[in-house]
């Protein structure tokens, strides 16, 4: 119903003249009516404004050998296979799907069977292209994310009231492509305010207006800072009182852009900028509990959630298939095909040491733009966190593609 009025709300923004039909249906034209003169007025439905749009998106694909991808040789290509296996399936539905469909099929039929070598697989049926931003560089920044635990309850009790929200029963997404196919994948957050469509509740105002927000709370848990990190990966697990866990996963997003807490505390002198990781961030936090909100607040970004079944896999990334630890990144699906297989080239996180392996592309994230940028997934836990929340490395990727993707 929700997307069904959106493109009502649309549809009457560029039918500026007579219309009395409800929202949630969208005519086909201008339902018959006496001269304007005697038309209901009815005001036009706004639009909330849109970031403002970078500059076209430019990349490059550079066809390289497979002698130029540092330590690909060395790499426990085995070790990706199962991501591999699992873009396959996810990328079956893609618009390029089609393009992966002959390399997928071999795959599953030599999967398991003696003598496979994914290694010798790739290099027969894959070729290898540098990625390139518009302007020729092939390095870029790679950083890293994971899935957190939390802990939380049921109920909002003593120690556990931080709300872990549901799509709001208000919010309206709006695809434009609907009525402008050059707009694709370009999406318009917002909600009603009488006959107008008007930007969705930033940060602040979600936060201020609490149990007023229209939806379901899942969950409160026990720390603001970690629901926001909650937010900033995307996904994670909740564990409760009676030792139950609980799975949830990226829903919607009220529409405003992502900005930074760490900038802005790099800003504000509050923090060098080799201090500002996820670790800094955690402890300006502790040490300034009263702070914390307005600084929360200078990202007016807000991610909804949605449970899913607890299963022993990876959380779900944007391709719809569990994510591999330190198998998978995200990345800007306008500069890599959603599914790719990707050899990434970097160091592990704050230090020199090289880290380069095959990755698949199985995600995308709101801070990930540009070519060469990619988001590496370090895992479930601490541990993960850690290596997360310090990863902000140099980087270079390479795309391998089948014959039927080659660009052209």
């Amino acid at each position: 119903m929700r997307k069904i009025q959106a493109a009502a709300l649309l549809f009457l923004t560029l039918l500026a003249g007579c219309s009395t039909v409800p929202p949630s249906v969208a005519p086909a034209a201008c339902a018959p009516c006496p001269a304007c003169a005697a038309c209901p007025a009815v005001a036009p439905v706004a639009l909330p404004p849109v970031a403002a749009t970078p500059p076209a998106f430019t990349r490059s694909f550079q066809p390289a050998g497979w002698g130029d991808l540092p330590g690909w040789a060395n790499d426990d290509v085995a070790a990706a296979w199962p991501a591999f296996l699992q873009s396959c399936r996810g990328v079956a539905s893609k618009p390029n799907g089609a393009g992966w469909k002959r390399v997928c099929d071999l795959a599953r039929a030599a999967d398991g069977k003696p003598g496979h070598d994914p290694r010798h697989f790739f290099e027969q049926h894959l070729q290898p292209y540098a990625v390139a931003n518009g302007d020729g560089a092939t390095s870029g920044m790679v950083t890293g994310y994971y899935e957190p635990l939390l802990q939380g309850s049921r109920a909002r009790t003593r120690g556990f009231e931080q709300p872990v929200r549901g799509v709001p029963d208000d919010l309206l997404s709006i695809d434009l492509s609907a009525v402008f196919p050059e707009l694709k994948d370009k999406r318009v957050r917002g909600r009603l305010e009488g006959n107008k469509v008007v930007p969705y509740w930033s940060r602040a105002e979600i936060t201020a207006r609490g149990e007023k927000l229209p939806g379901k709370t899942l969950l409160y848990v026990d720390d603001a800072v970690e629901l926001f990190f909650l937010q900033v990966q995307g996904s994670g697990r909740v564990r409760l009182a009676d030792g139950s866990v609980v799975r949830l996963n990226y829903a919607d997003q009220n529409g405003h852009p992502y900005q930074s807490i760490g900038k802005a505390l790099v800003e504000r002198g509050e923090l060098k900028l080799e201090e500002a990781s996820m670790q800094g961030i955690q402890a300006w936090a502790r040490a300034n509990p009263t702070r914390l909100d307005n600084l929360l607040n200078t990202n007016p970004s807000y991610v909804f959630f949605r449970e899913v079944p607890n299963s022993p896999d990876g959380p779900i990334g944007a391709l719809g298939v569990p994510l591999t630890a330190e198998r998978s990144i995200a990345i800007d699906p306008r500069s890599v095909p959603l599914g790719s297989p990707v050899f990434l080239a970097t160091t592990r996180p704050n230090t020199a040491t090289t880290m380069n392996r095959l990755v698949m592309a199985q995600d995308t994230g709101g801070a990930i733009k540009g070519a060469v940028r990619a988001d590496f997934f370090w895992g479930f836990g601490k541990e993960a966190g850690e290596q997360a929340g310090r990863m902000k490395q140099s980087g270079r990727l390479w795309v391998l593609l089948p014959m039927e993707l080659a660009p052209k």
